[in-house]
Protein backbone atom coordinates (compact mmCIF):
# COMPACT_ATOMS: atom_id res chain seq x y z
CA UNK A 1 0.00 0.00 0.00
CA UNK A 2 2.99 2.32 0.47
CA UNK A 3 3.63 2.18 -3.27
CA UNK A 4 -0.01 3.07 -3.99
CA UNK A 5 0.14 6.00 -1.61
CA UNK A 6 3.37 7.21 -3.22
CA UNK A 7 1.85 7.05 -6.70
CA UNK A 8 -1.29 8.80 -5.47
CA UNK A 9 0.74 11.56 -3.84
CA UNK A 10 2.83 12.04 -6.97
CA UNK A 11 -0.29 12.41 -9.15
CA UNK A 12 -1.85 14.76 -6.65
CA UNK A 13 1.19 17.01 -6.62
CA UNK A 14 1.71 16.89 -10.38
CA UNK A 15 -1.86 17.62 -11.49
CA UNK A 16 -3.32 19.41 -8.49
CA UNK A 17 -0.48 21.90 -8.12
CA UNK A 18 -0.79 23.05 -11.73
CA UNK A 19 -4.51 23.65 -11.35
CA UNK A 20 -4.20 25.56 -8.12
CA UNK A 21 -1.37 27.73 -9.42
CA UNK A 22 -3.76 28.76 -12.19
CA UNK A 23 -6.55 29.29 -9.70
CA UNK A 24 -4.53 31.62 -7.48
CA UNK A 25 -5.13 34.29 -10.11
CA UNK A 26 -8.81 33.33 -10.46
CA UNK A 27 -9.64 33.72 -6.78
CA UNK A 28 -7.42 36.52 -5.60
CA UNK A 29 -10.10 38.81 -4.22
CA UNK A 30 -11.62 37.77 -0.88
CA UNK A 31 -14.48 39.36 1.03
CA UNK A 32 -14.74 39.53 4.81
CA UNK A 33 -16.20 36.55 6.67
CA UNK A 34 -19.07 38.67 7.93
CA UNK A 35 -20.27 39.42 4.38
CA UNK A 36 -19.38 35.99 3.02
CA UNK A 37 -16.09 34.97 1.51
CA UNK A 38 -14.66 32.84 -1.27
CA UNK A 39 -12.28 29.94 -1.07
CA UNK A 40 -11.10 27.03 -3.16
CA UNK A 41 -10.58 23.45 -2.08
CA UNK A 42 -8.75 20.26 -2.96
CA UNK A 43 -10.10 16.95 -1.66
CA UNK A 44 -8.20 13.64 -1.55
CA UNK A 45 -10.28 10.49 -1.05
CA UNK A 46 -8.98 6.98 -0.49
CA UNK A 47 -11.50 4.14 -0.22
CA UNK A 48 -10.31 1.32 2.05
CA UNK A 49 -11.57 -0.81 4.92
CA UNK A 50 -15.23 0.02 4.16
CA UNK A 51 -14.71 3.76 4.65
CA UNK A 52 -13.69 6.93 2.84
CA UNK A 53 -10.48 8.42 4.23
CA UNK A 54 -10.62 12.11 3.31
CA UNK A 55 -8.05 14.88 3.37
CA UNK A 56 -9.47 18.29 2.60
CA UNK A 57 -7.31 21.32 1.82
CA UNK A 58 -8.85 24.81 1.97
CA UNK A 59 -7.15 27.55 -0.05
CA UNK A 60 -7.38 31.37 -0.20
CA UNK A 61 -8.92 31.71 3.27
CA UNK A 62 -9.59 35.20 4.66
CA UNK A 63 -7.95 36.45 7.85
CA UNK A 64 -11.12 35.86 9.87
CA UNK A 65 -12.42 33.25 12.29
CA UNK A 66 -14.15 30.56 10.21
CA UNK A 67 -16.53 27.89 11.48
CA UNK A 68 -15.95 24.35 10.19
CA UNK A 69 -19.09 22.33 9.45
CA UNK A 70 -18.05 18.68 9.55
CA UNK A 71 -20.11 16.03 7.73
CA UNK A 72 -22.64 14.45 10.08
CA UNK A 73 -21.42 10.96 9.18
CA UNK A 74 -17.75 11.79 9.73
CA UNK A 75 -15.56 10.35 12.50
CA UNK A 76 -12.01 11.06 13.64
CA UNK A 77 -11.95 14.74 12.68
CA UNK A 78 -8.36 15.91 12.86
CA UNK A 79 -5.66 18.15 11.48
CA UNK A 80 -3.80 16.94 8.43
CA UNK A 81 -0.18 17.98 8.73
CA UNK A 82 0.87 18.74 5.19
CA UNK A 83 3.45 21.31 6.27
CA UNK A 84 4.33 23.34 9.36
CA UNK A 85 1.54 25.85 8.69
CA UNK A 86 -1.26 23.55 7.48
CA UNK A 87 -2.96 23.37 10.89
CA UNK A 88 -1.76 26.66 12.38
CA UNK A 89 -5.26 28.11 12.54
CA UNK A 90 -7.21 25.01 13.63
CA UNK A 91 -8.75 25.44 17.10
CA UNK A 92 -8.10 22.86 19.83
CA UNK A 93 -11.67 21.51 19.57
CA UNK A 94 -11.42 21.40 15.75
CA UNK A 95 -14.60 23.46 15.33
CA UNK A 96 -13.07 26.46 13.58
CA UNK A 97 -10.10 28.07 11.94
CA UNK A 98 -8.88 31.01 14.00
CA UNK A 99 -8.08 34.34 12.39
CA UNK A 100 -4.61 34.33 10.86
CA UNK A 101 -2.45 35.20 7.89
CA UNK A 102 -2.03 31.59 6.71
CA UNK A 103 -4.41 31.22 3.78
CA UNK A 104 -4.27 27.42 3.39
CA UNK A 105 -5.40 24.91 6.02
CA UNK A 106 -5.87 21.13 5.89
CA UNK A 107 -8.07 18.68 7.80
CA UNK A 108 -8.75 14.94 7.70
CA UNK A 109 -11.72 12.74 8.62
CA UNK A 110 -13.28 9.37 7.87
CA UNK A 111 -16.75 8.56 6.42
CA UNK A 112 -17.69 4.97 7.37
CA UNK A 113 -19.74 3.13 4.74
CA UNK A 114 -22.09 0.50 6.10
CA UNK A 115 -21.48 -2.75 4.19
CA UNK A 116 -18.72 -1.01 2.25
CA UNK A 117 -18.92 0.55 -1.19
CA UNK A 118 -22.23 -0.37 -2.84
CA UNK A 119 -22.98 -0.04 -6.55
CA UNK A 120 -25.43 2.75 -7.47
CA UNK A 121 -24.92 4.24 -4.01
CA UNK A 122 -25.36 8.01 -3.69
CA UNK A 123 -23.36 9.34 -0.75
CA UNK A 124 -24.74 12.75 0.21
CA UNK A 125 -23.04 15.61 2.05
CA UNK A 126 -19.79 13.75 2.63
CA UNK A 127 -17.47 16.79 2.66
CA UNK A 128 -16.69 19.48 5.22
CA UNK A 129 -17.72 23.06 4.49
CA UNK A 130 -16.92 26.48 5.94
CA UNK A 131 -19.90 28.43 7.26
CA UNK A 132 -20.86 31.44 5.12
CA UNK A 133 -18.16 30.48 2.61
CA UNK A 134 -18.63 30.33 -1.15
CA UNK A 135 -16.58 27.64 -2.88
CA UNK A 136 -15.21 29.04 -6.11
CA UNK A 137 -13.24 26.03 -7.33
CA UNK A 138 -12.96 22.36 -6.35
CA UNK A 139 -10.61 19.54 -7.24
CA UNK A 140 -11.33 15.97 -6.12
CA UNK A 141 -8.89 13.03 -6.26
CA UNK A 142 -10.26 9.52 -5.64
CA UNK A 143 -8.25 6.32 -5.38
CA UNK A 144 -9.36 2.76 -4.69
CA UNK A 145 -7.61 -0.56 -4.59
CA UNK A 146 -7.01 -2.21 -7.96
CA UNK A 147 -9.76 -4.82 -7.59
CA UNK A 148 -12.47 -2.16 -6.96
CA UNK A 149 -13.70 -1.61 -10.51
CA UNK A 150 -16.32 1.00 -11.31
CA UNK A 151 -17.01 4.65 -12.11
CA UNK A 152 -17.11 7.59 -9.70
CA UNK A 153 -19.31 10.65 -10.28
CA UNK A 154 -18.97 13.93 -8.36
CA UNK A 155 -20.89 16.45 -10.45
CA UNK A 156 -17.62 18.12 -11.45
CA UNK A 157 -16.02 17.52 -14.85
CA UNK A 158 -13.95 14.33 -14.99
CA UNK A 159 -10.39 15.40 -15.82
CA UNK A 160 -8.84 11.98 -16.11
CA UNK A 161 -8.54 8.39 -14.85
CA UNK A 162 -5.64 5.94 -14.52
CA UNK A 163 -5.57 2.24 -13.76
CA UNK A 164 -2.21 1.71 -12.08
CA UNK A 165 -0.58 -1.46 -10.82
CA UNK A 166 -2.03 -1.18 -7.31
CA UNK A 167 -4.71 1.53 -7.45
CA UNK A 168 -7.42 3.00 -9.64
CA UNK A 169 -7.32 6.78 -9.70
CA UNK A 170 -9.85 9.44 -10.81
CA UNK A 171 -9.60 13.22 -10.81
CA UNK A 172 -12.42 15.75 -11.06
CA UNK A 173 -12.02 19.51 -11.19
CA UNK A 174 -14.10 22.58 -11.93
CA UNK A 175 -15.77 25.75 -10.70
CA UNK A 176 -18.10 25.65 -7.73
CA UNK A 177 -18.66 23.34 -4.75
CA UNK A 178 -18.98 19.58 -4.53
CA UNK A 179 -21.10 17.80 -1.91
CA UNK A 180 -21.96 14.26 -2.98
CA UNK A 181 -20.37 11.14 -4.39
CA UNK A 182 -21.83 8.38 -6.55
CA UNK A 183 -20.27 5.05 -7.50
CA UNK A 184 -21.43 2.34 -9.88
CA UNK A 185 -19.66 -0.86 -10.81
CA UNK A 186 -19.24 -2.63 -14.14
CA UNK A 187 -19.04 -1.00 -17.55
CA UNK A 188 -20.77 2.19 -16.41
CA UNK A 189 -18.60 5.11 -17.61
CA UNK A 190 -18.42 8.69 -18.83
CA UNK A 191 -19.74 8.65 -22.41
CA UNK A 192 -19.43 12.31 -23.37
CA UNK A 193 -18.93 15.80 -21.96
CA UNK A 194 -20.74 18.66 -23.68
CA UNK A 195 -20.37 22.12 -22.22
CA UNK A 196 -22.30 22.22 -18.97
CA UNK A 197 -23.17 18.52 -18.82
CA UNK A 198 -21.42 15.15 -18.67
CA UNK A 199 -23.29 12.01 -19.69
CA UNK A 200 -22.63 8.76 -17.78
CA UNK A 201 -24.14 5.49 -19.00
CA UNK A 202 -23.56 1.74 -19.16
CA UNK A 203 -24.20 1.78 -22.91
CA UNK A 204 -23.05 4.34 -25.48
CA UNK A 205 -25.71 6.75 -26.75
CA UNK A 206 -26.37 7.44 -30.43
CA UNK A 207 -24.71 10.31 -32.26
CA UNK A 208 -28.14 11.85 -32.94
CA UNK A 209 -28.64 12.25 -29.18
CA UNK A 210 -25.53 14.40 -28.86
CA UNK A 211 -26.35 16.38 -32.00
CA UNK A 212 -29.73 17.36 -30.53
CA UNK A 213 -28.29 17.98 -27.06
CA UNK A 214 -25.70 20.35 -28.51
CA UNK A 215 -28.52 22.62 -29.69
CA UNK A 216 -30.15 22.92 -26.24
CA UNK A 217 -29.73 26.25 -24.47
CA UNK A 218 -29.06 26.01 -20.74
CA UNK A 219 -29.26 28.82 -18.18
CA UNK A 220 -25.78 28.59 -16.68
CA UNK A 221 -22.39 27.02 -17.24
CA UNK A 222 -22.23 25.31 -13.83
CA UNK A 223 -21.42 21.71 -14.58
CA UNK A 224 -23.94 18.91 -14.01
CA UNK A 225 -23.55 15.15 -14.32
CA UNK A 226 -26.37 13.30 -16.09
CA UNK A 227 -26.58 9.62 -15.10
CA UNK A 228 -28.53 7.38 -17.48
CA UNK A 229 -30.10 5.25 -14.76
CA UNK A 230 -31.11 5.38 -11.11
CA UNK A 231 -29.54 5.13 -7.68
CA UNK A 232 -30.57 3.03 -4.71
CA UNK A 233 -32.28 5.96 -2.94
CA UNK A 234 -34.14 7.28 -5.99
CA UNK A 235 -33.10 10.91 -5.43
CA UNK A 236 -30.90 13.36 -7.28
CA UNK A 237 -27.57 14.47 -5.89
CA UNK A 238 -26.00 17.90 -5.78
CA UNK A 239 -25.03 18.60 -9.40
CA UNK A 240 -26.09 15.04 -10.30
CA UNK A 241 -29.30 14.15 -12.15
CA UNK A 242 -30.48 10.57 -12.54
CA UNK A 243 -32.54 10.06 -15.70
CA UNK A 244 -33.71 6.51 -16.55
CA UNK A 245 -33.84 5.88 -20.32
CA UNK A 246 -32.29 9.24 -21.01
CA UNK A 247 -33.56 11.45 -23.85
CA UNK A 248 -32.69 14.99 -24.89
CA UNK A 249 -36.11 16.23 -23.75
CA UNK A 250 -35.62 14.69 -20.29
CA UNK A 251 -32.13 16.17 -19.98
CA UNK A 252 -33.35 19.59 -21.06
CA UNK A 253 -36.24 19.63 -18.62
CA UNK A 254 -34.32 18.27 -15.63
CA UNK A 255 -31.28 20.50 -16.10
CA UNK A 256 -33.26 23.69 -16.73
CA UNK A 257 -35.51 23.16 -13.71
CA UNK A 258 -32.54 22.50 -11.43
CA UNK A 259 -30.79 25.60 -12.75
CA UNK A 260 -33.95 27.65 -12.26
CA UNK A 261 -34.45 26.44 -8.69
CA UNK A 262 -30.84 27.32 -7.90
CA UNK A 263 -31.41 30.88 -9.11
CA UNK A 264 -35.03 31.66 -8.21
CA UNK A 265 -37.37 30.84 -5.32
CA UNK A 266 -40.65 29.45 -6.66
CA UNK A 267 -42.33 28.82 -3.30
CA UNK A 268 -45.57 26.91 -3.95
CA UNK A 269 -45.97 28.13 -7.53
CA UNK A 270 -47.27 25.49 -9.98
CA UNK A 271 -44.73 23.41 -11.86
CA UNK A 272 -45.65 24.84 -15.29
CA UNK A 273 -44.60 28.32 -14.09
CA UNK A 274 -41.00 27.06 -13.88
CA UNK A 275 -41.30 25.65 -17.38
CA UNK A 276 -42.67 29.00 -18.58
CA UNK A 277 -39.70 30.94 -17.21
CA UNK A 278 -37.23 28.41 -18.59
CA UNK A 279 -38.88 28.65 -22.00
CA UNK A 280 -38.49 32.42 -22.20
CA UNK A 281 -35.02 32.51 -20.63
CA UNK A 282 -33.67 29.96 -23.10
CA UNK A 283 -35.75 30.95 -26.11
CA UNK A 284 -36.92 27.35 -26.49
CA UNK A 285 -40.47 26.45 -25.47
CA UNK A 286 -40.78 23.11 -23.69
CA UNK A 287 -43.00 21.48 -21.10
CA UNK A 288 -46.69 20.59 -20.96
CA UNK A 289 -49.56 21.85 -23.10
CA UNK A 290 -50.44 24.63 -20.67
CA UNK A 291 -46.88 25.93 -20.68
CA UNK A 292 -46.77 25.92 -24.47
CA UNK A 293 -50.14 27.68 -24.78
CA UNK A 294 -49.31 30.40 -22.26
CA UNK A 295 -45.86 30.96 -23.76
CA UNK A 296 -47.30 31.22 -27.27
CA UNK A 297 -50.02 33.63 -26.14
CA UNK A 298 -47.58 35.94 -24.35
CA UNK A 299 -45.18 35.86 -27.30
CA UNK A 300 -48.04 36.82 -29.58
CA UNK A 301 -48.65 39.97 -27.53
CA UNK A 302 -45.02 41.14 -27.68
CA UNK A 303 -42.94 42.86 -30.33
CA UNK A 304 -39.36 41.66 -30.82
CA UNK A 305 -38.13 44.54 -28.67
CA UNK A 306 -40.66 43.81 -25.94
CA UNK A 307 -39.74 40.11 -25.97
CA UNK A 308 -36.10 40.99 -25.37
CA UNK A 309 -37.09 43.36 -22.54
CA UNK A 310 -39.34 40.64 -21.04
CA UNK A 311 -36.41 38.21 -20.99
CA UNK A 312 -34.17 40.82 -19.35
CA UNK A 313 -36.77 41.48 -16.65
CA UNK A 314 -37.03 37.75 -15.94
CA UNK A 315 -33.25 37.48 -15.55
CA UNK A 316 -33.31 40.46 -13.18
CA UNK A 317 -35.60 38.51 -10.80
CA UNK A 318 -32.67 36.34 -9.64
CA UNK A 319 -33.03 35.56 -5.93
CA UNK A 320 -36.67 36.74 -5.83
CA UNK A 321 -39.72 34.65 -4.92
CA UNK A 322 -41.48 33.93 -8.19
CA UNK A 323 -45.27 34.01 -8.40
CA UNK A 324 -47.88 34.56 -11.06
CA UNK A 325 -48.59 38.00 -9.62
CA UNK A 326 -44.94 39.05 -9.84
CA UNK A 327 -44.64 37.84 -13.43
CA UNK A 328 -47.86 39.69 -14.32
CA UNK A 329 -46.39 42.87 -12.87
CA UNK A 330 -43.23 42.56 -14.97
CA UNK A 331 -45.20 41.63 -18.09
CA UNK A 332 -47.51 44.62 -17.56
CA UNK A 333 -44.48 46.90 -17.33
CA UNK A 334 -43.21 45.59 -20.64
CA UNK A 335 -46.61 45.95 -22.32
CA UNK A 336 -47.29 49.30 -20.63
CA UNK A 337 -50.74 47.91 -19.90
CA UNK A 338 -52.05 45.87 -16.99
CA UNK A 339 -52.75 42.14 -17.27
CA UNK A 340 -53.37 39.30 -14.85
CA UNK A 341 -52.96 36.63 -17.50
CA UNK A 342 -50.29 34.53 -15.77
CA UNK A 343 -51.76 34.63 -12.25
CA UNK A 344 -55.25 33.81 -13.52
CA UNK A 345 -53.87 30.79 -15.35
CA UNK A 346 -51.98 29.81 -12.18
CA UNK A 347 -55.28 29.83 -10.29
CA UNK A 348 -57.26 27.98 -12.95
CA UNK A 349 -56.93 24.40 -14.12
CA UNK A 350 -58.46 25.38 -17.45
CA UNK A 351 -56.95 27.81 -19.93
CA UNK A 352 -57.60 31.47 -19.12
CA UNK A 353 -57.62 33.94 -22.05
CA UNK A 354 -55.27 36.88 -22.37
CA UNK A 355 -57.04 40.00 -21.12
CA UNK A 356 -55.94 43.51 -20.32
CA UNK A 357 -57.07 44.65 -16.88
CA UNK A 358 -57.96 48.16 -15.86
CA UNK A 359 -55.59 48.73 -12.91
CA UNK A 360 -57.67 51.51 -11.36
CA UNK A 361 -59.46 51.05 -8.07
CA UNK A 362 -63.20 50.46 -8.42
CA UNK A 363 -65.71 52.10 -6.08
CA UNK A 364 -69.46 51.47 -5.99
CA UNK A 365 -71.44 54.15 -4.16
CA UNK A 366 -68.13 55.26 -2.55
CA UNK A 367 -67.36 51.74 -1.28
CA UNK A 368 -64.19 50.09 -2.59
CA UNK A 369 -64.72 46.81 -4.47
CA UNK A 370 -61.26 45.26 -4.96
CA UNK A 371 -62.66 41.88 -6.05
CA UNK A 372 -64.45 43.26 -9.14
CA UNK A 373 -62.37 42.78 -12.27
CA UNK A 374 -62.50 45.32 -15.07
CA UNK A 375 -61.11 43.89 -18.32
CA UNK A 376 -60.75 44.87 -21.96
CA UNK A 377 -61.71 42.16 -24.44
CA UNK A 378 -62.34 42.52 -28.16
CA UNK A 379 -62.63 46.27 -27.82
CA UNK A 380 -65.22 46.09 -25.02
CA UNK A 381 -64.89 47.11 -21.37
CA UNK A 382 -66.25 44.32 -19.18
CA UNK A 383 -67.03 44.33 -15.44
CA UNK A 384 -67.12 41.22 -13.25
CA UNK A 385 -70.88 40.82 -12.91
CA UNK A 386 -71.54 38.80 -9.74
CA UNK A 387 -70.04 41.04 -7.07
CA UNK A 388 -70.74 44.30 -8.89
CA UNK A 389 -74.46 43.63 -9.37
CA UNK A 390 -74.80 42.37 -5.81
CA UNK A 391 -73.18 45.60 -4.58
CA UNK A 392 -75.97 47.66 -6.22
CA UNK A 393 -78.79 45.64 -4.66
CA UNK A 394 -79.43 42.67 -6.94
CA UNK A 395 -79.39 38.94 -6.32
CA UNK A 396 -77.62 36.94 -9.00
CA UNK A 397 -77.94 33.25 -9.85
CA UNK A 398 -77.40 30.79 -12.64
CA UNK A 399 -80.41 28.80 -13.77
CA UNK A 400 -81.40 26.37 -16.47
CA UNK A 401 -82.28 29.17 -18.87
CA UNK A 402 -79.43 31.56 -18.21
CA UNK A 403 -78.05 34.18 -15.85
CA UNK A 404 -80.63 35.78 -13.49
CA UNK A 405 -80.34 39.24 -11.92
CA UNK A 406 -83.23 40.12 -9.59
CA UNK A 407 -84.23 42.95 -7.23
CA UNK A 408 -87.55 43.75 -5.53
CA UNK A 409 -88.85 45.62 -8.57
CA UNK A 410 -86.67 44.56 -11.51
CA UNK A 411 -85.91 41.14 -12.93
CA UNK A 412 -83.47 40.25 -15.73
CA UNK A 413 -82.67 37.01 -17.48
CA UNK A 414 -79.73 36.81 -19.82
CA UNK A 415 -80.08 33.54 -21.75
CA UNK A 416 -77.32 31.16 -22.71
CA UNK A 417 -78.06 31.69 -26.39
CA UNK A 418 -77.40 35.13 -27.96
CA UNK A 419 -79.88 37.51 -29.59
CA UNK A 420 -82.09 38.71 -26.71
CA UNK A 421 -82.57 39.28 -23.02
CA UNK A 422 -85.66 39.29 -20.79
CA UNK A 423 -86.62 42.19 -18.54
CA UNK A 424 -89.67 41.88 -16.23
CA UNK A 425 -91.06 39.00 -18.29
CA UNK A 426 -90.69 40.89 -21.59
CA UNK A 427 -88.27 39.86 -24.31
CA UNK A 428 -85.92 42.39 -25.93
CA UNK A 429 -83.93 41.55 -29.04
CA UNK A 430 -80.32 42.65 -29.18
CA UNK A 431 -77.33 42.37 -31.51
CA UNK A 432 -74.60 42.42 -28.85
CA UNK A 433 -74.45 40.44 -25.62
CA UNK A 434 -75.07 42.42 -22.41
CA UNK A 435 -73.71 39.61 -20.25
CA UNK A 436 -71.11 37.11 -21.42
CA UNK A 437 -68.91 34.42 -19.99
CA UNK A 438 -65.13 34.71 -20.00
CA UNK A 439 -63.21 31.67 -18.69
CA UNK A 440 -66.30 30.52 -16.78
CA UNK A 441 -66.98 33.89 -15.14
CA UNK A 442 -69.82 36.28 -15.97
CA UNK A 443 -69.05 39.82 -17.12
CA UNK A 444 -71.32 42.69 -18.10
CA UNK A 445 -70.38 45.14 -20.86
CA UNK A 446 -69.96 48.76 -19.72
CA UNK A 447 -72.61 50.45 -21.91
CA UNK A 448 -75.17 47.75 -21.07
CA UNK A 449 -74.37 48.16 -17.38
CA UNK A 450 -75.25 51.85 -17.64
CA UNK A 451 -78.33 51.31 -19.80
CA UNK A 452 -79.96 48.42 -17.97
CA UNK A 453 -78.99 49.09 -14.37
CA UNK A 454 -79.20 52.88 -14.46
CA UNK A 455 -75.75 53.53 -13.08
CA UNK A 456 -73.41 56.44 -13.68
CA UNK A 457 -69.71 55.79 -14.30
CA UNK A 458 -67.04 58.39 -13.71
CA UNK A 459 -63.38 57.65 -14.38
CA UNK A 460 -60.33 59.48 -13.06
CA UNK A 461 -56.65 58.72 -13.40
CA UNK A 462 -56.57 56.29 -10.47
CA UNK A 463 -60.15 55.18 -9.87
CA UNK A 464 -63.51 54.23 -11.38
CA UNK A 465 -66.59 55.49 -9.55
CA UNK A 466 -69.94 53.79 -10.09
CA UNK A 467 -73.04 55.44 -8.66
CA UNK A 468 -76.26 53.42 -8.53
CA UNK A 469 -79.75 54.50 -7.39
Amino acid sequence: MKIAVSIFSFLTILIGTILFMQFQVYSEEVDSAEKGYRYSQEIEIVYRDESLDIRQHFKNLPNEELTIEWPKASINPDCFIENEHSCARLSEDSTKFKAGETRAQSISYVIPLKDGLQSRQLMKNVFATLKNGDVQFSTVHISTEKDVKGQWVTGLPLIGEQNLSLVNYSMFSGEGPVKDLFWQDGDFALQNEMGAVSIYSRTPLKAAFYEKLEKVNFLSNEHLAIVNGTNTDGVDGFRMIFVPNVTVAKVQQNVLLIQLEATYDFGDSPHWLKELMASFLTGTVFGGEKTKEVAATITGQLTDGQLKEWQERLRALEGKTISGELLDKKLSEVLDASTKYISMNAQSEKSYPFLYNDPRQLYVNSEKQPAVQVVLKDGEVLYGADILLESIGYDVSIGEHGYYVVSETREFRFPNEPGFYVFNQRRYDTVSLPVKQVAGQYFIEESWLQRLFLVEIEKTEDRINISAP
